[in-house]
Order: C-alpha cells, then structure tokens, then sequence
C-alpha cells in the first residue's frame, strides 16, 4: 500500500470513529436558563432550545419553559427554566443506565420541583427549595430500544411505537407548582444494579393520566446504585412476555448480580386451553423465568398479583377473584427457593384498610368529565391504579424488599416501614398531574389491555 493510500486510509478511520464517537455521546452538561452566561463546558438550553433529530437535545413535546434571570456571577445560579405547565426536556443516548444530576432552585424565589423520567416514571418528588437555595440531585434512568442482539426486536403492541420508554431519548418531565432547573448533566453508567419488571398492566410505566403503576412509582426510593427497567406491559401473560422477546430482552442487557421481579397471573387467568391454568401453564412458566435466570447469575422475585377491588356484600372484606394464582405463585417460589414479595396480601390488607368506598379512591373511579377529554362516560376501572393506588404498592414491594432482606436494601432512601393495613391518607396525597404529550393524546382514556 502505497502512502497516499495509508494516508487514505488512516483518515476515513479517523473519521468514521469521531462519526461513531458523536453519535454515541453519553455524557452531556447543560445550563438551563436565559442563556446570558454560561458556564465553560456547558451547554445552553434557553425556551428557544426546541428539541429536533439533528440537534439531538431540547426543550421537546410543544409544551414550552420559560427563563428567569436573577442575575448574578453564577453562571448556574443566575438563571433557570420553570413553567406553569410540566415542561419537557430530550437528550438523544444509546441504550443503557444514566445517572442524571439535576441543580434546582432559584435566587429570589422558593421552589418546587417533582421530576419524572420517560414514560411518567417518578424521580424526584417535590424537592422544595428556599430563596436562595440550591440542591443538587441524582438519580438513575434506565434506557432500552426494541432490538436484541442478533437481529431480533420485542415484538412492540401498536399502543407501544409511540411509548417513551421505547424510543431514542432520554426523557425528563418538570413539574410541580414551581418547578426551577438550573442544570441538567447526565453520564452513562455501567456499574448500577439493574432491576427488571417484568409483569402486567399493574406494573407497567403508564403513559397517561390517570392510570399509574407500582412499576414506574418505585424509582423514587431508590438512590443511586439501583436502576429500575420496567419492561412489564399491558395485557401480557408469562407466555406472552416470553413470546414477544420480552424476556429475551431482559437477559441480552441484564448481567450477574441484577434482579428479576415477575408478577403474572391477571391476565394468566383468561387464558384458555389443554394446558392453561395456575397448576400447569403458569406455573411451568413461572419455573422457566426463574431457572433462566439463576443460569445468568440473576437474581429473580416472585411477585403475587394486585389484589382487584373486589368487597364480599357479606363480609365487607375483600375477595380474592384470581382464583389459585397468587397460590401458584406462591408455590413456585417456595419451590424454587426464592424470595416472595406477597403484593396480593398486602393490597387486599391495603383496599380493606380503606374501606369499599374509600378504596375508590386508590383506583382509576372518576366520574364524568373530570379528566379534559374524558366525555361523559364516567370511569370504574377496579383493576388499575390511580398514582394515589401505585405509590401505595410500591410502599408494599418496598417493604418486601425489606422483608426479604435483599440486597437492594440498602440503597433504598425516603422508605420508613409501611403497614398496608396504616395506608397515608389519600386525602392528603397529592402529585402533580403529567402532560400528555402530543404522540400519545390519541390513546387518552383507553383502558390499559387486560382490564
């Protein structure tokens, strides 16, 4: 090979490592604010810094930040975004775990912030900060694509092409009554232990007011050190989890030392066929999950189904209307020796606690025209969760973990014991209502599959 030749050669490598390099960029710092000063390595994200494909990062979804300027020889200090409305901010990132270090607060002004992540999975929850006062915070969010290595893809449901937990972004919702960011610095981290879902409607990060889930309500106890991948979806059982290469999924990221947690059986009970029921399909299933992931140095967890809401008109106490599957599952994992987290039990303790009335409001029962948009069709969803009902169960996965004495124990943070028979008061609860965005109007007020 002659020189100019090597020289050719050498460059068009340069060049396709610095073009890979750049489209893999995994570590960022942004200013939030007016853009009059920025600090050096930085960023800028002004109101106008909208959010497009060639750019890669922005203010994104139409809901529009607005700047204040405090003035000051603070870069990060002298100005922030805020807004009346959530407001939403995307950076482009391959798939992986991502520590994310938000500075909030704001000069002159107290603040209130509450941070989601992607598909409305709760982060921060109501950081308050003085005049004056500012915080630096982090957590971890788990980003995932659709393709597995070796050339398949999870067979996506058509609700799911336009989910953001399944697109190129890393999503960031700020929200609350006065939310105030200052900078936003995110780095791709591999050394978190992963979390896996895998499970139903119950567990999965819901797009959209106001349907919620444990799945997506559990990140926020947790401190750095944990990343929560909810990969659970509507209407699946074990069988279809596995057979849209969920769990295929799950195993080409997860590695030694994460976990699995597994609640089936909602869905598992409409099943039909010679082989169904909670005897013989599901619990083959549920054993299969479990061995498959022992192979992988992985550490799986039983979860038992969410109780329905479902009162005895002779009792007044809660039903069981899943039949043998929460015993199923319960079986498995005294036979497979694993850790079981009863959620079963303890939401029937939870909505029993609460009372037949009161229980509604732990579930998705509004009447008509309360939600814009909603119509006149009143709602009396007795399967999922409101965000009132999901941060409850959390609390219960929560206490299970600490039951159980996992590992995972002591990253958890803002967690003091909870008795599912001593619920908070739903009265009191309160966060702040997400936006939705524009790609997923269309599926306002249609009921998660499996209801």
């Amino acid at each position: 090979m002659n020189k100019l030749n090597k020289l050719s050669t050498a460059l068009l490598t340069a060049l396709a490592i610095t073009g890979t390099a750049s489209a893999q960029k995994t570590d960022f710092k942004f200013e939030f604010g007016s853009g009059k000063k920025i600090k050096e390595g930085y960023t800028s994200v002004t109101p106008a810094t909208v959010y497009t494909k060639d750019q890669g990062y922005g203010i994104d979804f139409g809901y529009p930040a607005e700047a204040v300027d405090n003035g000051g020889k603070d870069p990060l200090k002298a100005s922030n975004l805020t807004g009346s409305k959530p407001f939403y901010f995307s950076v482009d990132v391959p798939e992986g775990n991502y520590k994310v270090t938000v500075t909030l607060g704001d000069a002159k002004q107290a603040t209130v912030t509450t941070v989601r992540a992607e598909s409305r999975r709760l982060m921060l929850e109501k950081v308050e900060t003085k005049p004056g006062e500012f915080v630096t915070k982090t957590f971890v969010v788990n980003i995932r694509k659709p393709q597995i290595d070796g050339g398949t893809k999870v067979g996506l449901k058509d609700r799911e092409l336009t989910k953001l937990d399944w697109d190129d972004k890393l999503t960031l919702e700020f929200n609350n009554s006065h939310p105030a960011v200052s900078a936003v610095e995110i780095t791709k981290t591999d050394d978190q232990i992963t979390v896996y879902l895998a499970g139903n409607s119950t567990v999965v990060d819901q797009d959209d007011e106001p349907w919620a889930s444990w799945g997506q309500m559990i990140p926020r106890f947790f401190k750095p050190g944990v990343a929560i991948a909810d990969h659970a979806e509507s209407g699946l059982t074990l069988a279809s989890f596995k057979g849209s290469r969920r769990l295929d999924k799950v195993f080409s990221t997860a590695k030694p030392g994460d976990y699995l947690f597994v609640e089936f059986g909602h869905n598992d009970q409409k099943e039909r066929g010679p082989n169904t029921g909670a005897w013989k399909a599901y619990t083959e299933s549920f054993k299969y999950f479990i061995e498959q992931a022992k192979a992988k140095g992985i550490i799986p967890v039983v979860v038992t189904s969410t109780s329905r809401r479902a009162f005895s008109d002779t009792t007044g106490k809660v039903v069981n209307t899943l039949g043998d599957f929460p015993a199923a599952a319960r079986k498995v994992a005294q036979d497979e020796s694993v850790a079981l987290i009863d959620v079963n039990a303890m939401t029937a303790d939870f909505y029993n606690a609460l009372g037949k009335e009161a229980s509604t409001k732990a579930f998705v029962h509004y009447a008509a025209n309360t939600w814009p948009g909603q119509g006149n069709k009143p709602l009396a969803d007795n399967t999922h969760f409101n965000s009132y009902g999901a941060y409850e169960i959390a609390k219960c996965v929560i206490e299970g973990i600490r039951s159980n004495h996992l590992g995972l124990e002591k990253y958890l943070i803002d967690a003091p014991k909870f008795d599912p028979s001593h619920p908070d008061d739903p009265n009191i609860f309160s966060l702040p209502l997400s936006s939705p965005s524009p790609v997923l109007k269309a599926a306002m007020f249609a009921k998660p599959d499996g209801n």
